[in-house]
């Protein structure tokens, strides 16, 4: 058995760097990873997907160029946007490989379980350290639906695998995933259906942002499909057939399940190090990103943090804090998120609804994309802007905002929250003409346009 001063579990976006940190520092470290190096963002999650969103996109908005007087026939080389989508993760990867080797960190391509306290099995190595680190990251929940397994089926996994563009698609869940994949395609020519189990997409978002995006699927000619199930699931001659809790049945070429996703601690043995797990797998984790078993911590979306790389990344740098005798805790930063979809969605913070939950006394402005003037210029005029304020200390409380590259423009409520501001810094910030950050000052000044006062003396000085 070797020993080591520190045990990463999982490649992810948290256990890369704190890895390579405590290597390069002197320590011996040990990384176990059973697939490949990176996780879920590089090689199937963020970086492949965004690469291919790039293609997508581009081929959506010359098609909607028409609205702008522009008329384009788009030709779409789908197997070249999936080799150059192949080839960027692929980089990415290696990049990776050698960010680990020339820190000196030992990895071990095995899948870890725990043998006993802060002793951990991978292949025919065991290591036993001090320290423990479990970033194993999450998988595709697969639902038991009557003969899906027996079915070629994609999830996020395997979808950057094709080599040719599915005529039909149909789509199993309305969650970002879902949404952005689903779109993409569309967009790359195959005839789209998503099932919603609910009432509306991206249910776990305000009303108006699921109507939105609704609306833009609609523009690309995806149809959905509401409050239905899926209860059979039968594949023959490269064709899936879906038969609908409603009586009706849908066709398609591809099948893509993406209804949520599980912790990868199954194969862990977490039991014999001590390590309790939650009732869904997840790992039980304190504030401070300590498991129940002293030395054996845990951190990313395996341990039921936010599922974002930025999170993930933010969990290693708390930690390594804490490790050092810094104060920090796994909610000591605003979070912000986006989904990639056109228009895209930036959030951050609360809602209205999620504030008044919590009793603060707290009030929303919301700025249409179409009162908008580079919106309306652009032909981006779908969406809206919206920021939640506590009307007691003015303080930001949140921000939705939905158009155009609003995952770049969240930012401005972000850092502002982070600082405690108030929403009048936002209002008296002069931004650029024509910009659509410069809406955002706009939105500011709608709390203060009913309260206006006429000015009682015009000319003071004659």
């Amino acid at each position: 058995m070797e020993t080591a001063d520190l045990i990463v579990i999982g490649s992810g976006q948290g256990g890369i760097p704190l890895a390579a940190d405590f290597a390069k520092a002197g320590h011996k470290v040990v990384l176990f990873e059973r697939d490949a190096l990176g996780g879920s963002c590089i090689n199937y999650g963020c970086t492949p997907s965004k690469a291919f969103l790039a293609a997508a996109h581009a081929a959506g908005r010359a098609r909607q160029a028409a609205r702008l007087g522009i008329h384009a026939q788009v030709q779409v080389d789908f197997p070249t946007v999936m080799e150059r989508v192949r080839g960027i993760r692929d980089r990415f990867n290696q990049g990776v490989h050698r960010r680990l080797e020339g820190a000196g960190v030992q990895m071990v391509c095995a899948e870890a379980s725990f043998t006993g306290e802060r002793t951990v099995k991978g292949g025919d190595v065991t290591v036993q350290a001090p320290l423990v680190v479990i970033n194993t990251g999450t998988a595709a929940l697969i639902p038991k639906i009557p003969g899906l397994a027996e079915t070629p089926y994609l999830t996020n996994r395997n979808f950057f695998d094709l080599k040719e563009l599915p005529p039909r698609l149909l789509v199993v869940g309305a969650g970002y995933i879902g949404l952005e994949l689903g779109q993409g395609l569309a967009r790359l020519g195959s005839e789209t259906h998503l099932i919603v189990r609910g009432d509306r997409v991206l249910g776990q978002e305000e009303a108006d942002v699921s109507d939105t995006l609704a609306e833009a699927f609609e523009q690309d000619g995806i149809s959905l499909h509401y409050q239905v199930n899926v209860e059979r699931v039968h594949s023959a001659n490269r064709v899936f057939t879906l038969t609908l809790s409603n009586g009706e049945t849908l066709e398609g070429e591809a099948l893509m399940v993406v209804i949520g996703r599980k912790p990868n601690t199954s194969a862990l043995n977490a039991t014999v190090a001590g390590v309790e797990l939650d009732e869904k797998g997840y790992v039980k984790i304190n504030d401070q990103f300590q498991t129940t078993s002293d030395g054996i911590y845990a951190i990313g979306d395996a341990a039921g943090q936010p599922a974002f790389t930025h999170v993930s990344w933010e969990d290693y740098r708390r930690l390594k804090a804490i490790l050092c005798g810094e104060q920090r805790t796994r909610h000591d930063r605003v979070l912000g998120y986006a989904v990639y979809t056109e228009p895209q969605v930036g959030r951050v913070g609360m809602t209205l609804e999620q504030a008044e939950q919590q009793g603060i006394n707290a009030r929303a402005v919301t700025l249409p994309m179409a009162h908008i003037a580079r919106g309306i210029e652009w032909g981006h005029d779908l969406g809206f802007y919206r920021m939640v304020i506590d009307r007691d200390t003015d303080k930001i409380l949140g921000a939705t905002l939905v158009g155009y590259e609003t995952a770049e423009l969240i930012h401005v409520f972000l850092s502002l929250m982070e600082t405690g501001a108030t929403w009048q810094l936002l209002e008296r910030s002069v931004h650029i003409h024509p910009t659509y950050g410069e809406a955002l000052p706009s939105l500011a000044r709608l709390l203060i346009e009913d309260d206006m006062p006429l000015c009682p003396n015009l000319y003071p000085n004659l």
